[in-house]
């Protein structure tokens, strides 16, 4: 469901009772359409989030979020100028629409005390968040900028007056009347005739829709059929009246527990425990079909819903690029290797010059300078062999052309193949980042992976920002397989080299899928000797985590980490290994991690 207007309702609430008087102390951009402020309230501390995400946008409080970036945006500096150390007088819902305004409290450089307004326009792909001066109205600037060009009714641009979006004849629910729903219902199509087709409440929730602000279609159809029931249950008769009384005595419902904060969020997830859709209230049409998962505060179901919802798309979103420049890397290489073959087999085939130089210089005595060709005998198998010749120079001249031809071959051979060995590697080692780039689960991953690639040659720095942006912390992923063994998983080829030469000892085993690029798993025996099951299970970890997750049957090599070894000058994760042995088997992860991460369950044997 979207961020409707009775979500915003309940969070406004609860926003109004968390941090009225308190003190913004951070303000951080960590996106370009999305800010943080930590906020202070006697020793309470709250983090809000403000989101103007076309396909997800939102306000709500959260635990955490980050990182943030180290050269915060021009949007973001103005508001620490303006709003920083400021403290907030009100947090409050306009009428019942998805505008949310926080008026701030701020002393300027002369001791005088001026108002801000913080308002944020949750609307789609229109969402918005404006800082306006509260006495003249008027915007200080917004995180996305409409222009005339772009809009001719409203602009947000820096000193242009705030011009509300348009209601489109919509009232607050608490404002709608009888004679308002009485109208929208007579439209002449016949309540009786929509009774008998069944679509009733369908009628009656396009009138809510139409009427009232801030009511989106879920919700809209839920108060049209509680309007319904209302009416079965006092035995009335379907009529435009009666209806229409129905759905205001619903509205009223709706008014009186959005002023009493008497809301009761609820989540509900699909088959795979994964979010659905979310509301202020129970939807009576999911409750049967759904799970539900109750919370008491509804910054904690928005926050749920969101996390568990958007994650992988934004980490989709945040690793595009990174697809893409590892891709076209591999693509230059991949065509390297073509031509460099290609001009390996040229230069395997020119074993006829040097024949052609032997022949000419036995037969200089029959030879005569301006001869276009010569027919000669081949003393190896006695046929007839025809030279070309250049007819400018002589025939000891042809015959040393002929040698040096056959001499830069040989060269060509041992150099094409040095540059064949290495694109081989570099085409390794970038499939290896692309299917890291595939797997990851988080954008601390793809930050990582970002790095990694700016580092490789492969994608380029974004300017200043991606300059002073620090080395990740390296965070392996972590198991525990049967026996209680330790099992630790490299997310990318920095922290595949940290597992394999730095963590593991030489006694602990070491696992790879075999010929499929894929990530370094360490299986920590600590002196102990690793069971047959715990072995299979690292085994089905490290196929988990390579470009085979998908295949049935996937085969490992595993060794001793004291027989890893890292060839001068390779590569991050590129090592060469010995005294392997090679296991077939099923992806997965221990069922004790699995919720996680829902992968088939291993069968071990």
């Amino acid at each position: 469901m979207p961020f409707d207007g009775i979500v915003l309702s309940a969070v406004a609430s609860r926003l109004s009772a968390l941090l009225t008087d308190g003190r913004i102390d951070k303000i951080y951009q960590p996106e370009a359409d999305e800010l943080l402020l930590h906020i202070a309230r006697g020793r309470e501390k709250h983090r809000l989030f403000l989101s103007s995400n076309s396909a997800n946008p939102r306000v709500c409080l959260v635990r955490d979020y980050g990182p943030y970036p180290q050269n915060p945006p021009a949007f973001c500096m103005l508001l620490r100028k303006h709003i920083q150390g400021g403290r907030i007088a009100c947090i409050a819902q306009k009428g019942t629409e998805r505008i949310l305004e926080c008026t701030v409290y701020t002393v300027n450089e002369l001791g005088f005390s001026k108002n801000k307004r913080l308002t944020v326009e949750i609307m789609g792909k229109h969402s918005n968040i404006l800082l306006l001066d509260e006495q003249s109205g008027h915007i200080i600037d917004s995180i996305k900028r409409l222009s005339p060009e772009v809009n001719r009714y409203r602009q947000t641009l820096p000193g242009c007056p705030y011009i509300e979006p348009p209601s489109h004849g919509k009232l607050p629910w608490y404002a709608v009347e009888r004679a308002h729903i009485a109208a929208a219902l007579a439209d002449g199509g016949g309540l009786k005739r929509a009774a008998e087709d069944g679509s009733g409440v369908e009628r009656a929730a396009k009138a809510i829709l139409s009427l009232a602000q801030g009511i989106g279609p879920r919700a809209a159809d839920e108060l049209a059929a509680e309007a319904f029931a209302d009416m079965r249950a006092r035995r009335e008769n379907l009529s435009e009246k009666t209806l229409a009384d129905a759905i205001l005595r619903a509205l009223k419902r709706l008014a009186d527990q959005s002023r009493a904060g008497r809301f009761a969020p609820v989540v509900y997830l699909d088959r795979d425990g994964k979010p659905l859709d979310f509301h202020a209230f129970p939807l009576a049409a999911l409750e049967s079909a759904c799970e539900a998962m109750r919370f008491d505060d509804i910054n904690a179901a928005v926050g749920y819903y969101y996390e568990n919802r958007i994650a992988s798309n934004r980490v989709r979103q945040k690793s595009a690029d990174l697809l893409r420049a590892a891709q076209n890397s591999l693509d230059k290489q991949l065509l390297k290797k073509q031509r460099l073959l290609e001009d390996l087999t040229q230069a395997e085939n020119a074993d006829k010059d040097r024949l052609f130089g032997e022949l000419l210089t036995a037969n200089l005595h029959t030879l005569q300078t301006g001869q276009r060709t010569a027919i000669l005998t081949n003393y190896y198998d006695g046929g007839t062999v025809e030279i070309p010749l250049d007819p400018r120079i002589s025939p000891s001249q042809n015959a040393q052309r002929y040698y040096k031809l056959y001499g830069k071959a040989k060269t060509a051979v041992v150099e094409k193949t040095r540059r064949l060995a290495e694109t081989d590697k570099e085409i390794a080692y970038l499939e290896s980042v692309l299917s890291f780039i595939e797997n990851a689960a988080t954008p601390e991953e793809t930050d990582a992976l970002r790095l990694e690639l700016i580092e490789a040659g492969c994608l380029r720095r974004r300017g200043k920002q991606g300059a002073a942006k620090k080395q990740p912390r390296p965070a392996p992923l972590s198991y525990t397989v049967h026996g209680g063994f330790r099992v630790e998983v490299g997310r990318n080829n920095r922290e595949n080299d940290l597992l394999t030469f730095k963590k593991a000892a030489g006694g602990d085993l070491w696992l790879h899928t075999k010929d499929i690029p894929g990530a370094h798993v360490i299986l920590f025996t600590e002196g102990r000797e690793a069971p047959a099951p715990a072995v299979f299970e690292a085994a089905a970890i490290a196929a988990w985590h390579s470009k085979g997750r998908a295949s049935e049957n996937v085969p490992v090599d595993y060794a001793l980490a004291k027989h890893v070894k890292k060839p001068a000058g390779a590569r991050p994760g590129m090592v060469i290994f010995t005294h392997n042995r090679t296991l077939y088997v099923k992806p997965g992860l221990p069922p004790a991690d699995s919720e996680s991460a829902k992968p088939t369950p291993l069968s071990v044997p």
